[in-house]
C-alpha cells in the first residue's frame, strides 16, 4: 500500500510546490483535482488533454518526486437539474475520463450525482425515507429515468477509455452507502465501483470495515480516501446525525470531519487497512483533509504521521509456523 493525497487541499500552492511538499512529508502518490467541486487549481485539464507535451511534463514532474498519479478527482453533480451545473460537471467528467490514461492512471473519482425530484425541478432532491408516498415516486424517477440510463452510457465511455469510475458514497447524492454503490454498478456496468471514504460512513452508523468487506467481495474497491469523522455523543443523542448545520458550527454539530486518528484510533484504522489487504486492495490511501479544528498543514501532516506506520507495505510470506 501507498500513502497519497487528495490534492484539492493543496490547491493554494503552485503545482511544483504542492509536489515538493507532498514528497517532503513522505507521500508516494497524488490524486489530482481536475474539475467540478474540487476545481482545477494546478492546470487546465482541457488544454492538457490536447497537448501531449503538457501531459508528459505533468508525468515527469511527478516522477521526479517519486509520486504516482493514482486518480483524477472530478467530484460533481453530473446529473444536476440545474443546466449550468450539469453541463459544466459533465464536461469536466468527460475530459477527466479521456485524460486519465494519458496521465498514467485508470481511475476517475466522482459522485453519482443527485437529480431533481421530477423533470421540472430546478434543484437536486435527496430522498432519505420512503414516506410520504411521493418520496418513492421521486426515487423511482431518479434511478430509473435519470441515473441508470445516464451511467450505462458513462460506463461504456469509461470502458472504451480503459478507465474505472470510483464513486465516493456521499449523503446528498443518490449513491451514499455500499448498497447504492452496488445497485448502480449492477444496473450499469463493471467500470463503476467505489472510492471508499470512511468519513462519510461513520456518521451514518455504517462500519467501514464491513463496507470494505462487501465492496471487496464485489470486486469494486477502486480507490480509498484517508479521512476521519468525530461523533459528538451529546449532540447526537439530542438531534441524531442528519445534521445540516454549517461545518464550522463545531459546538452544536453532531459530527465533524477530523484528521485521521482524531476521530477514530488504531481500533478502527488497523482492522480497516487489514480488511483492505484481505480483499486484495494494495493501492493508495489518499488523505483528504477537512478538519475544521486544524490548519490544512497541521492536520494533513498529522494524518501522514499517523497513517504511515499502519500501512501494510510488503507481501505476506508463507506461514512458516506450522
Amino acid at each position: 500500500m501507498k500513502l497519497g493525497v487528495m490534492a484539492a487541499g493543496l490547491g493554494g500552492m503552485e503545482w511544483e510546490k504542492a509536489l515538493d511538499y507532498s514528497r517532503q512529508v513522505g507521500l508516494e502518490a497524488i490524486e489530482i483535482p481536475v474539475g467540478a467541486y474540487p476545481g482545477k487549481p494546478f492546470f487546465n485539464p482541457e488544454e492538457v488533454l490536447n497537448n501531449p507535451s503538457a501531459q508528459q511534463r505533468i508525468k515527469n514532474d511527478c516522477a521526479r518526486r517519486n509520486l504516482e498519479i493514482v486518480g483524477l478527482a472530478v467530484h460533481g453533480n453530473i446529473v444536476s437539474p440545474d443546466p449550468a451545473v450539469r453541463e459544466q460537471h459533465l464536461k469536466d467528467h468527460d475530459v477527466a475520463v479521456r485524460l486519465a490514461r494519458k496521465l498514467g492512471t485508470d481511475v476517475v473519482i466522482n459522485f453519482s450525482g443527485c437529480p431533481g425530484g421530477c423533470p421540472d425541478d430546478k434543484m437536486p432532491n435527496w430522498v432519505t425515507c420512503p414516506w410520504p408516498p411521493e418520496f418513492e415516486t421521486i426515487r423511482d424517477y431518479q434511478w430509473n429515468d435519470v441515473l441508470i440510463p445516464f451511467w450505462i452510457k458513462k460506463n461504456k465511455q469509461a470502458a472504451n477509455e480503459g478507465v474505472k469510475i470510483a464513486f465516493e458514497a456521499h449523503p446528498g447524492f443518490c449513491v451514499y452507502n455500499p448498497e447504492t454503490i452496488l445497485k448502480l454498478r449492477n444496473a450499469c456496468g463493471e467500470q463503476l465501483g467505489a472510492n471508499l471514504d470512511p468519513s462519510h460512513f461513520f456518521w451514518q452508523n455504517i462500519d467501514p470495515v464491513e463496507a470494505a468487506r462487501v465492496l471487496g467481495d464485489a470486486g469494486c474497491l477502486f480507490h480509498v480516501h484517508g479521512k476521519d469523522t468525530g461523533i459528538d455523543p451529546y449532540n447526537t443523542r439530542i438531534n441524531g446525525t442528519l445534521d445540516a448545520k454549517n461545518y464550522g458550527d463545531v459546538h452544536n454539530r453532531s459530527w465533524i470531519f477530523r484528521t485521521c486518528g482524531y476521530g477514530h484510533g488504531d481500533e478502527f484504522w488497523k482492522p480497516f487497512i487489514s480488511m483492505l489487504r484481505l480483499k486484495g486492495y494494495d493501492g493508495v490511501i489518499s488523505i483528504e483533509h477537512e478538519d475544521c479544528m486544524m490548519s490544512v498543514q497541521e492536520g494533513f501532516e498529522k494524518a501522514v504521521t499517523y497513517l504511515k506506520p499502519l500501512l501494510i507495505k510488503e507481501q505476506a510470506g508463507e506461514a512458516w509456523w506450522f
